[in-house]
């Protein structure tokens, strides 16, 4: 199950949170003392950082991030996707505002960093350590607030990329700020938030379990491990390497994006699932070893409810896929003028509701008339229906639930990262020692079980080929908004018209989409922090 934390245990964290964001005093009604006689405290405030942890299920609108992408629609008239899309978001009015609960996740891991120090005499403390069941006890505890202390430092760097990839550099907050300290701090240059997760990374990462699975503590499985501390380096420092950060070229930035992803593969304890359709479903990313790091979710419906066609009882249609993205599977035989849907790459069929496809034990018709008319209120604006992540054949009025997972890191994006990162700092073909290229990686994701796509072969344009596979690969997955910011791609295809198709196979512009390149590239910071800051926070250019 997820790591979930009573509100009782955390409420000391998150007071005063929402007021100010540096405020990163505790209630003083949890003091050292209460701390040293109740080692089960210790333990809340190890597990408190992992609260402020997003679930990409219900990013936006209760729902995935997707609809402020090329990727889809949101079905909903006024949902708060239309802000990214029609670019009127701003310093005040920001659908994707977690900037004060990022913080408050730092604040957490400083918190429990700076009062678990003595953390061996703490849990020793009023216990009996003499006895051998006590005294097993006690090495485990001491053991697992070790590793705790590893994964607060993993989670702070977590939250510092979720932030920089947002703003770029923000302010650099490593303690628990007192009344006397000055809480008016201006943003850290991004370059230097980048080292600081690098930093962290380096400097703990053999502090954390490197496979609970595998290990006397499986109990613990969904706390962070050496693969996801890895991870978090090597995606901080491809994302640096990307034009927006590295607009001059910078090789040796790719080179060390190139090794930090290889650390991972390096590692050697993940591989591609078998089945990319049902990998994503239930709680299979769980005991999948695609899988680095997954957020877990009880049982609910709400993400079907959410994205099951109107016409499906209890659906409400909701993030649908554009024709943009559909038309960016390719073909692997010819194409057949009565359905365009066949001969293509089978990860359309495993991510994206066509028309005239079975779902949910009918056969979806979105033609005038049909059970899925898109004249019909809230059926989908663009003739598709999400199928990745979603649950098929659930009863909704009846309440049928089932578990849900979000992949924060997988080993299919790790290999294209790989691929990225290797072909700009060596070329598609050199492994640079490393035993795998570029074009190999890619290639392993195109040739995984399921999909088997034809190998890249291209030598004149190959990142066009990397950024082409994590479109479809990746799809739905909360990267691709990320990924054209940092490839400077966002001006162009957020840009063009989000577009649909009829049920002739016409295609149609549902909606014309707005972002503005002098200034979107970075998010603004909120409003309410420059003006607490006394302006000492300067706002991002133009906003």
């Amino acid at each position: 199950m997820r790591l979930y934390i009573y509100l009782s245990i955390i409420v000391a964290l998150a007071s005063s949170c929402s007021k100010d964001f540096l405020d990163t005093r505790i209630d003083t009604s949890q003091t050292d003392e209460t701390i040293a006689s109740n080692y089960a405290t210790l333990f809340s405030f190890g597990n408190a950082p992992y609260v402020y942890m997003r679930d990409g299920l219900t990013a936006l609108d209760g729902n995935l991030f997707a609809a402020a992408t090329d990727e889809a629609e949101q079905t909903a008239p006024a949902s708060l996707s239309l802000f990214f899309n029609q670019g009127s978001w701003n310093a005040t009015t920001n659908p994707d505002n977690y900037y004060s609960s990022y913080y408050a996740g730092i604040r957490a891991a400083n918190y429990f960093l700076e009062r678990s120090v003595a953390y061996k005499t703490i849990l020793g403390t009023s216990r009996d350590t003499i006895s051998a069941s006590e005294k097993i006890n006690y090495h485990n505890d001491v053991q697992n607030i070790a590793w705790f202390r590893g994964e607060a430092h993993m989670l702070r760097a977590w939250y510092y990329f979720e932030l920089s990839k947002r703003y770029g550099g923000v302010p650099l907050v490593t303690k628990v700020l007192s009344t006397s300290d000055n809480t008016n701090l201006p943003a850290t240059p991004y370059d230097s938030i980048i080292s600081f997760i690098v930093s962290e990374v380096d400097t703990y990462k053999d502090s954390v379990q490197l496979n609970w699975k595998t290990s006397s503590f499986s109990n613990y499985d969904g706390r962070f491990t050496k693969g996801a501390a890895l991870a978090i380096k090597a995606r901080a420092l491809l994302y640096a390497a990307s034009p927006l950060h590295n607009p001059g070229g910078d090789v040796t930035k790719w080179q060390k994006a190139a090794e930090a992803v290889h650390d991972v593969i390096a590692l050697g304890l993940y591989s591609l699932d078998a089945n990319y359709r049902t990998y994503f479903l239930l709680n299979n990313p769980v005991t999948s070893n695609e899988t680095i790091y997954a957020i877990r979710e009880p049982a609910s419906n709400l993400f079907e409810t959410s994205n099951y066609p109107i016409a499906t009882s209890g659906g409400k249609s909701g993030v649908t896929p554009s024709q943009n993205l559909v038309a960016d599977y390719e073909y692997t035989g010819t194409p057949d003028p009565a359905n365009p849907y066949a001969n293509r790459d089978p990860r359309l069929g495993y991510s994206v509701v066509t028309n005239g496809s079975t779902w949910n034990g009918r056969t979806i018709n979105i033609a005038a008339g049909g059970t899925d008319d898109m004249a019909n209120t809230n059926s989908s604006r663009t003739g598709y229906y999400l199928k990745k992540f979603v649950n098929d054949g659930l009863n909704l009025i009846q309440g049928q639930t089932v578990v849900h997972t979000w992949i924060v890191f997988r080993y299919g994006e790790i290999l294209l990262e790989y691929a990225e990162a290797m072909n700009e700092a060596y070329g598609p073909d050199n492994d640079n020692g490393y035993g795998l290229t570029a074009r190999a990686a890619i290639n392993m994701v195109r040739s995984r079980t399921g999909v088997n796509m034809p190998a890249v072969t291209t030598t004149t344009d190959f990142i066009a080929a990397v950024k082409h596979e994590r479109r479809i690969e990746l799809a739905f997955e909360d990267h691709r908004y990320w990924d054209l910011i940092r490839w400077k791609d966002a001006a162009v295809a957020l840009n063009a018209p989000l577009q649909g198709v009829h049920s002739d196979y016409t295609v149609f512009n549902v909606e014309n989409r707005v972002f503005d390149a002098n200034k979107m590239y970075y998010y603004p910071f909120p409003q309410s922090e420059i003006s607490k800051s006394g302006g000492v926070l300067k706002q991002n250019p133009n906003w």
